[in-house]
Protein backbone atom coordinates (compact mmCIF):
# COMPACT_ATOMS: atom_id res chain seq x y z
CA UNK A 1 0.00 0.00 0.00
CA UNK A 2 2.88 2.35 0.45
CA UNK A 3 4.86 1.45 -1.97
CA UNK A 4 1.39 2.46 -4.15
CA UNK A 5 0.65 5.68 -2.81
CA UNK A 6 4.31 6.41 -3.24
CA UNK A 7 4.07 5.80 -7.04
CA UNK A 8 0.82 7.87 -7.07
CA UNK A 9 2.32 11.13 -5.30
CA UNK A 10 5.77 10.20 -7.17
CA UNK A 11 3.95 10.55 -10.87
CA UNK A 12 1.88 13.08 -10.13
CA UNK A 13 4.88 15.50 -9.17
CA UNK A 14 6.89 14.74 -11.67
CA UNK A 15 3.50 15.95 -14.03
CA UNK A 16 3.37 18.77 -12.27
CA UNK A 17 7.02 19.52 -12.79
CA UNK A 18 6.94 18.83 -16.14
CA UNK A 19 3.67 21.10 -16.68
CA UNK A 20 4.84 24.31 -17.79
CA UNK A 21 7.15 22.73 -20.50
CA UNK A 22 4.25 21.10 -22.17
CA UNK A 23 1.57 22.11 -24.71
CA UNK A 24 -0.91 23.32 -23.84
CA UNK A 25 0.96 25.74 -21.49
CA UNK A 26 -1.89 26.60 -18.77
CA UNK A 27 0.54 26.67 -15.12
CA UNK A 28 2.96 28.58 -14.96
CA UNK A 29 5.19 28.76 -11.97
CA UNK A 30 8.72 29.85 -10.83
CA UNK A 31 11.50 27.05 -12.40
CA UNK A 32 12.96 26.62 -9.28
CA UNK A 33 9.45 25.17 -7.98
CA UNK A 34 9.09 22.97 -10.77
CA UNK A 35 12.99 21.44 -10.78
CA UNK A 36 11.53 20.55 -7.10
CA UNK A 37 8.41 18.86 -7.59
CA UNK A 38 10.36 17.09 -10.68
CA UNK A 39 12.88 16.55 -8.19
CA UNK A 40 10.71 15.30 -5.54
CA UNK A 41 8.68 12.99 -8.02
CA UNK A 42 11.50 10.98 -9.82
CA UNK A 43 12.62 10.49 -5.70
CA UNK A 44 9.11 9.33 -4.63
CA UNK A 45 8.97 6.91 -8.20
CA UNK A 46 12.30 5.46 -7.59
CA UNK A 47 11.67 4.63 -3.87
CA UNK A 48 7.81 3.28 -4.82
CA UNK A 49 9.63 1.00 -7.35
CA UNK A 50 12.53 -0.13 -4.67
CA UNK A 51 9.82 -1.16 -2.04
CA UNK A 52 7.80 -2.85 -4.89
CA UNK A 53 11.03 -4.81 -5.95
CA UNK A 54 11.85 -5.54 -2.51
CA UNK A 55 8.29 -7.26 -1.50
CA UNK A 56 8.67 -9.34 -5.28
CA UNK A 57 12.52 -10.52 -4.14
CA UNK A 58 11.01 -11.85 -0.64
CA UNK A 59 8.73 -14.43 -2.43
CA UNK A 60 11.30 -15.28 -5.09
CA UNK A 61 13.13 -18.81 -4.52
CA UNK A 62 16.75 -18.95 -4.01
CA UNK A 63 18.46 -20.84 -7.13
CA UNK A 64 20.30 -23.99 -5.83
CA UNK A 65 24.41 -22.55 -5.61
CA UNK A 66 23.06 -19.41 -3.66
CA UNK A 67 21.83 -17.64 -6.62
CA UNK A 68 18.76 -15.08 -6.08
CA UNK A 69 16.42 -12.86 -7.74
CA UNK A 70 15.01 -12.37 -11.17
CA UNK A 71 17.41 -14.12 -12.54
CA UNK A 72 17.66 -16.64 -10.61
CA UNK A 73 14.16 -17.05 -10.61
CA UNK A 74 13.68 -17.31 -14.27
CA UNK A 75 16.68 -19.96 -14.70
CA UNK A 76 14.83 -21.95 -12.67
CA UNK A 77 11.60 -21.92 -13.97
CA UNK A 78 13.29 -22.41 -17.31
CA UNK A 79 15.27 -25.32 -15.99
CA UNK A 80 11.81 -26.89 -14.35
CA UNK A 81 9.75 -26.33 -17.98
CA UNK A 82 12.71 -28.43 -19.35
CA UNK A 83 12.57 -31.43 -17.10
CA UNK A 84 12.52 -35.02 -17.49
CA UNK A 85 8.32 -36.46 -17.39
CA UNK A 86 8.52 -38.18 -13.50
CA UNK A 87 5.79 -40.63 -12.63
CA UNK A 88 6.07 -41.49 -8.97
CA UNK A 89 4.39 -44.43 -7.28
CA UNK A 90 3.97 -44.73 -3.85
CA UNK A 91 2.21 -42.94 -0.78
CA UNK A 92 2.89 -42.37 3.10
CA UNK A 93 6.09 -40.07 3.67
CA UNK A 94 7.84 -41.90 1.42
CA UNK A 95 6.38 -40.47 -1.34
CA UNK A 96 6.26 -37.00 -0.20
CA UNK A 97 10.07 -36.71 0.70
CA UNK A 98 10.10 -37.67 -2.90
CA UNK A 99 8.18 -35.34 -4.40
CA UNK A 100 10.02 -32.26 -2.18
CA UNK A 101 12.79 -32.92 -4.07
CA UNK A 102 11.79 -33.43 -7.72
CA UNK A 103 9.44 -30.35 -8.04
CA UNK A 104 12.59 -28.39 -7.72
CA UNK A 105 13.81 -29.99 -11.14
CA UNK A 106 10.91 -30.16 -13.36
CA UNK A 107 7.13 -29.39 -13.15
CA UNK A 108 5.88 -32.75 -15.00
CA UNK A 109 5.66 -34.83 -12.27
CA UNK A 110 2.45 -37.30 -11.82
CA UNK A 111 2.11 -38.56 -8.19
CA UNK A 112 -0.19 -41.58 -8.17
CA UNK A 113 -0.87 -42.37 -4.78
CA UNK A 114 -2.65 -45.37 -2.86
CA UNK A 115 -5.67 -45.34 -1.33
CA UNK A 116 -5.71 -48.73 0.56
CA UNK A 117 -5.03 -46.67 3.87
CA UNK A 118 -7.50 -48.12 7.03
CA UNK A 119 -5.82 -46.17 10.35
CA UNK A 120 -5.65 -43.15 11.61
CA UNK A 121 -7.89 -40.30 10.44
CA UNK A 122 -7.86 -41.14 6.87
CA UNK A 123 -9.63 -44.73 7.90
CA UNK A 124 -12.64 -42.86 10.55
CA UNK A 125 -13.41 -40.78 7.17
CA UNK A 126 -13.71 -43.94 4.59
CA UNK A 127 -15.44 -45.90 7.34
CA UNK A 128 -17.71 -43.38 8.42
CA UNK A 129 -18.50 -41.22 5.31
CA UNK A 130 -17.82 -43.78 2.35
CA UNK A 131 -14.59 -41.41 0.64
CA UNK A 132 -11.58 -42.66 -0.34
CA UNK A 133 -9.14 -41.95 2.05
CA UNK A 134 -7.12 -38.58 1.85
CA UNK A 135 -4.37 -38.54 3.94
CA UNK A 136 -1.28 -39.92 1.74
CA UNK A 137 -2.65 -37.89 -1.05
CA UNK A 138 -3.17 -34.82 1.34
CA UNK A 139 0.23 -35.13 1.89
CA UNK A 140 1.46 -35.40 -1.79
CA UNK A 141 -0.46 -31.91 -2.77
CA UNK A 142 1.42 -30.46 0.61
CA UNK A 143 4.65 -31.79 -0.89
CA UNK A 144 4.40 -30.09 -4.29
CA UNK A 145 2.50 -27.20 -3.25
CA UNK A 146 4.62 -24.16 -4.42
CA UNK A 147 2.35 -21.33 -1.74
CA UNK A 148 2.77 -20.00 1.41
CA UNK A 149 4.37 -21.85 4.56
CA UNK A 150 1.49 -21.12 6.49
CA UNK A 151 -0.78 -22.74 3.64
CA UNK A 152 0.98 -25.66 4.36
CA UNK A 153 0.93 -25.85 8.31
CA UNK A 154 -2.80 -24.97 7.73
CA UNK A 155 -3.15 -28.62 5.44
CA UNK A 156 -1.40 -30.35 7.71
CA UNK A 157 -2.66 -29.17 11.01
CA UNK A 158 -3.90 -32.10 13.56
CA UNK A 159 -7.49 -31.57 15.15
CA UNK A 160 -5.83 -31.98 19.02
CA UNK A 161 -9.84 -31.56 20.59
CA UNK A 162 -12.87 -31.27 19.71
CA UNK A 163 -15.60 -34.02 19.95
CA UNK A 164 -15.32 -36.40 16.37
CA UNK A 165 -12.78 -33.61 15.44
CA UNK A 166 -9.50 -34.72 17.42
CA UNK A 167 -6.96 -36.49 15.65
CA UNK A 168 -8.23 -35.17 12.34
CA UNK A 169 -6.10 -33.47 9.94
CA UNK A 170 -7.45 -29.83 8.40
CA UNK A 171 -6.67 -31.09 5.08
CA UNK A 172 -8.14 -34.52 5.04
CA UNK A 173 -11.23 -32.63 5.88
CA UNK A 174 -10.98 -29.80 3.48
CA UNK A 175 -10.18 -33.16 1.13
CA UNK A 176 -13.71 -34.32 1.67
CA UNK A 177 -15.42 -31.52 2.20
CA UNK A 178 -14.29 -30.40 -1.51
CA UNK A 179 -15.23 -33.79 -2.87
CA UNK A 180 -19.25 -32.98 -1.43
CA UNK A 181 -19.06 -29.59 -3.04
CA UNK A 182 -18.08 -30.36 -6.81
CA UNK A 183 -19.54 -34.01 -6.25
CA UNK A 184 -16.12 -35.85 -7.15
CA UNK A 185 -13.08 -37.07 -5.64
CA UNK A 186 -10.88 -36.83 -8.69
CA UNK A 187 -11.83 -33.34 -9.18
CA UNK A 188 -11.71 -32.04 -5.36
CA UNK A 189 -8.05 -33.21 -5.56
CA UNK A 190 -7.48 -31.20 -9.10
CA UNK A 191 -8.99 -27.97 -7.18
CA UNK A 192 -7.00 -28.63 -4.48
CA UNK A 193 -4.18 -28.60 -6.60
CA UNK A 194 -5.34 -24.81 -8.05
CA UNK A 195 -5.60 -23.88 -4.09
CA UNK A 196 -2.28 -25.07 -3.11
CA UNK A 197 -0.07 -23.89 -6.55
CA UNK A 198 0.89 -27.56 -7.17
CA UNK A 199 3.50 -28.23 -9.58
CA UNK A 200 2.14 -31.34 -11.38
CA UNK A 201 -0.68 -33.89 -10.84
CA UNK A 202 -1.66 -36.06 -7.61
CA UNK A 203 -3.70 -38.89 -8.89
CA UNK A 204 -4.85 -41.90 -6.94
CA UNK A 205 -4.06 -45.51 -8.14
CA UNK A 206 -8.25 -46.24 -8.46
CA UNK A 207 -10.97 -44.45 -7.93
CA UNK A 208 -12.74 -47.90 -6.65
CA UNK A 209 -12.97 -48.69 -2.71
CA UNK A 210 -10.52 -51.32 -2.34
CA UNK A 211 -9.50 -53.24 0.56
CA UNK A 212 -5.68 -54.98 0.68
CA UNK A 213 -5.66 -58.38 1.72
CA UNK A 214 -2.43 -60.50 2.72
CA UNK A 215 -1.66 -64.12 2.69
CA UNK A 216 1.48 -65.40 5.06
CA UNK A 217 3.77 -67.61 4.41
CA UNK A 218 2.69 -69.84 7.30
CA UNK A 219 -0.91 -69.89 4.93
CA UNK A 220 -2.61 -67.15 7.54
CA UNK A 221 -4.56 -64.42 6.16
CA UNK A 222 -5.81 -60.93 6.91
CA UNK A 223 -7.77 -58.06 5.21
CA UNK A 224 -6.68 -54.11 5.53
CA UNK A 225 -4.01 -52.44 5.38
CA UNK A 226 -3.53 -52.12 9.62
CA UNK A 227 -4.34 -55.47 9.72
CA UNK A 228 -1.69 -56.96 7.54
CA UNK A 229 1.49 -55.60 9.62
CA UNK A 230 2.35 -58.65 11.81
CA UNK A 231 5.56 -59.02 14.24
CA UNK A 232 6.98 -62.35 13.39
CA UNK A 233 5.19 -63.44 9.88
CA UNK A 234 6.03 -62.94 6.57
CA UNK A 235 4.43 -61.96 3.60
CA UNK A 236 3.76 -64.19 0.68
CA UNK A 237 1.17 -62.61 -1.25
CA UNK A 238 -0.96 -58.92 -1.83
CA UNK A 239 -3.63 -58.66 -3.56
CA UNK A 240 -6.80 -55.69 -3.77
CA UNK A 241 -10.33 -56.02 -3.38
CA UNK A 242 -11.83 -56.07 -5.76
CA UNK A 243 -9.23 -57.55 -8.01
CA UNK A 244 -10.33 -55.96 -11.23
CA UNK A 245 -10.26 -52.03 -9.63
CA UNK A 246 -9.82 -49.93 -12.86
CA UNK A 247 -6.80 -46.92 -12.79
CA UNK A 248 -7.34 -44.19 -14.14
CA UNK A 249 -6.76 -43.01 -17.68
CA UNK A 250 -4.50 -40.08 -16.79
CA UNK A 251 -2.37 -42.44 -14.63
CA UNK A 252 -1.72 -44.94 -17.28
CA UNK A 253 -1.21 -42.23 -20.24
CA UNK A 254 1.03 -40.73 -17.94
CA UNK A 255 3.10 -44.35 -17.30
CA UNK A 256 3.57 -44.53 -21.09
CA UNK A 257 4.72 -41.21 -21.87
CA UNK A 258 6.53 -40.94 -18.58
CA UNK A 259 10.75 -40.29 -18.88
CA UNK A 260 11.48 -41.77 -15.41
CA UNK A 261 9.29 -44.43 -13.13
CA UNK A 262 10.14 -44.01 -9.77
CA UNK A 263 8.53 -46.61 -7.21
CA UNK A 264 9.19 -45.86 -3.39
CA UNK A 265 10.25 -44.79 -0.70
CA UNK A 266 7.76 -46.27 1.58
CA UNK A 267 6.49 -49.55 2.92
CA UNK A 268 7.01 -51.83 0.29
CA UNK A 269 3.79 -53.83 0.92
CA UNK A 270 1.42 -50.90 2.24
CA UNK A 271 2.70 -48.03 0.07
CA UNK A 272 4.26 -49.44 -2.60
CA UNK A 273 3.28 -52.66 -4.00
CA UNK A 274 -0.63 -51.67 -3.53
CA UNK A 275 -0.20 -49.38 -6.92
CA UNK A 276 0.99 -52.06 -8.80
CA UNK A 277 -1.56 -54.51 -7.96
CA UNK A 278 -4.26 -52.15 -9.82
CA UNK A 279 -5.43 -53.75 -13.24
CA UNK A 280 -2.93 -52.33 -15.80
CA UNK A 281 -0.46 -49.92 -14.06
CA UNK A 282 2.34 -52.45 -13.69
CA UNK A 283 1.72 -53.91 -17.46
CA UNK A 284 2.13 -49.95 -17.75
CA UNK A 285 5.35 -49.64 -16.20
CA UNK A 286 6.62 -52.57 -17.55
CA UNK A 287 5.76 -51.50 -21.33
CA UNK A 288 7.30 -48.21 -21.49
CA UNK A 289 10.50 -47.09 -22.82
CA UNK A 290 10.94 -44.74 -19.35
CA UNK A 291 13.89 -45.45 -16.71
CA UNK A 292 12.88 -47.57 -13.75
CA UNK A 293 14.23 -47.10 -10.27
CA UNK A 294 13.30 -48.34 -7.06
CA UNK A 295 14.05 -46.74 -4.02
CA UNK A 296 14.86 -48.65 -0.81
CA UNK A 297 13.84 -48.07 2.27
CA UNK A 298 16.36 -46.93 4.46
CA UNK A 299 15.46 -49.09 7.73
CA UNK A 300 12.88 -52.34 7.45
CA UNK A 301 9.93 -51.94 8.76
CA UNK A 302 8.68 -54.22 12.12
CA UNK A 303 5.93 -56.52 11.00
CA UNK A 304 6.07 -56.04 7.03
CA UNK A 305 10.31 -56.48 5.92
CA UNK A 306 11.61 -57.37 9.13
CA UNK A 307 15.28 -58.88 7.53
CA UNK A 308 14.59 -58.07 4.43
CA UNK A 309 17.51 -57.09 2.13
CA UNK A 310 17.61 -55.05 -0.70
CA UNK A 311 17.32 -58.16 -2.79
CA UNK A 312 14.16 -59.20 -1.19
CA UNK A 313 12.73 -55.81 -1.70
CA UNK A 314 13.48 -56.10 -5.55
CA UNK A 315 12.27 -59.78 -5.16
CA UNK A 316 8.83 -58.94 -3.85
CA UNK A 317 8.16 -56.10 -6.45
CA UNK A 318 8.70 -58.33 -9.33
CA UNK A 319 6.90 -61.14 -7.74
CA UNK A 320 4.16 -58.68 -7.81
CA UNK A 321 4.59 -56.82 -11.03
CA UNK A 322 6.52 -58.62 -13.00
CA UNK A 323 9.78 -59.01 -14.77
CA UNK A 324 11.06 -55.54 -16.42
CA UNK A 325 8.82 -53.68 -13.05
CA UNK A 326 12.04 -52.57 -12.11
CA UNK A 327 16.03 -51.39 -14.22
CA UNK A 328 17.56 -49.81 -11.31
CA UNK A 329 17.71 -49.83 -7.59
CA UNK A 330 18.96 -46.68 -5.45
CA UNK A 331 20.12 -47.89 -1.83
CA UNK A 332 21.75 -45.52 1.13
CA UNK A 333 25.16 -46.43 2.14
CA UNK A 334 25.23 -43.86 4.86
CA UNK A 335 25.90 -44.71 8.14
CA UNK A 336 22.83 -44.13 10.61
CA UNK A 337 24.22 -42.18 13.25
CA UNK A 338 24.76 -44.46 16.54
CA UNK A 339 22.04 -42.98 18.79
CA UNK A 340 19.15 -43.27 16.30
CA UNK A 341 20.71 -46.43 15.10
CA UNK A 342 20.14 -47.55 19.14
CA UNK A 343 16.43 -46.36 19.06
CA UNK A 344 15.21 -48.16 15.38
CA UNK A 345 17.11 -51.91 17.48
CA UNK A 346 14.88 -51.14 20.01
CA UNK A 347 11.68 -50.87 18.24
CA UNK A 348 13.07 -53.89 16.16
CA UNK A 349 14.28 -52.34 12.98
CA UNK A 350 17.84 -52.51 11.16
CA UNK A 351 19.22 -50.91 8.56
CA UNK A 352 18.57 -52.55 4.83
CA UNK A 353 21.85 -54.10 4.25
CA UNK A 354 22.04 -53.95 0.17
CA UNK A 355 23.11 -57.36 -0.42
CA UNK A 356 24.47 -56.99 -3.82
CA UNK A 357 25.62 -60.31 -5.15
CA UNK A 358 22.12 -61.32 -4.02
CA UNK A 359 20.81 -58.43 -6.38
CA UNK A 360 23.03 -59.63 -9.57
CA UNK A 361 20.48 -62.32 -10.22
CA UNK A 362 17.51 -60.12 -10.50
CA UNK A 363 19.57 -58.18 -13.41
CA UNK A 364 18.80 -54.66 -12.30
CA UNK A 365 21.70 -52.06 -11.59
CA UNK A 366 22.09 -50.67 -8.60
CA UNK A 367 23.36 -46.88 -7.29
CA UNK A 368 24.31 -46.45 -4.06
CA UNK A 369 24.55 -43.11 -2.22
CA UNK A 370 24.67 -41.65 1.22
CA UNK A 371 21.00 -40.29 0.93
CA UNK A 372 20.29 -40.00 4.75
CA UNK A 373 19.07 -36.20 5.91
CA UNK A 374 19.46 -34.37 9.32
CA UNK A 375 16.99 -35.68 11.40
CA UNK A 376 15.65 -37.60 14.68
CA UNK A 377 14.55 -40.26 12.40
CA UNK A 378 16.21 -42.35 9.52
CA UNK A 379 14.68 -40.96 6.41
CA UNK A 380 15.63 -39.87 2.68
CA UNK A 381 16.68 -35.96 2.36
CA UNK A 382 14.83 -34.95 -0.40
CA UNK A 383 17.63 -33.00 -2.37
CA UNK A 384 19.95 -35.90 -2.29
CA UNK A 385 17.12 -38.41 -2.84
CA UNK A 386 15.86 -36.77 -6.27
CA UNK A 387 19.65 -35.38 -7.28
CA UNK A 388 20.75 -39.76 -7.01
CA UNK A 389 17.65 -40.53 -9.06
CA UNK A 390 18.06 -38.19 -11.81
CA UNK A 391 21.85 -38.99 -12.01
CA UNK A 392 20.84 -42.51 -12.77
CA UNK A 393 18.33 -41.13 -15.52
CA UNK A 394 20.96 -39.25 -17.27
CA UNK A 395 23.60 -42.56 -17.10
CA UNK A 396 21.00 -44.94 -18.17
CA UNK A 397 21.36 -46.24 -21.78
CA UNK A 398 17.35 -45.75 -22.18
CA UNK A 399 17.85 -42.06 -21.62
CA UNK A 400 20.61 -41.81 -24.46
CA UNK A 401 17.74 -43.03 -26.67
CA UNK A 402 15.46 -40.45 -26.30
CA UNK A 403 14.86 -37.96 -29.03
Amino acid sequence: MGALLALVLGLTAVSLGLAPLLPPQVMAWPDWLGITLLAVGIFLSLAAGFLVWRQIKRHLPTKRGGETGLVGFFSEERQRRRGPRVVALGGGTGLSTLLRGLKEYTDYITAIVTVTDTGGSSGRLRDELGVLPPGDIRNCLVALADTEPLMEKLFQYRFKGGTGLAGHSFGNLFLVSMTEVVGDFELAIKETSRVLAVRGRVLPSTLSSVTLEAEYTNGRRARGETNIVRPGMRIRRLSLDPADCQPLPEAIQALEKADLSVLGPGSLYTSVITNILVKDIAVAIRSSSAVKVYVANVMTQPGETEGYTVADHVEALIEHGGRGIVDWVLANNQRVAPELLSRYRREGAEPVKISRRSLARFGVQLKEAPLLAEEEVARHDPARLSRAILEIMARSPKNSTRG
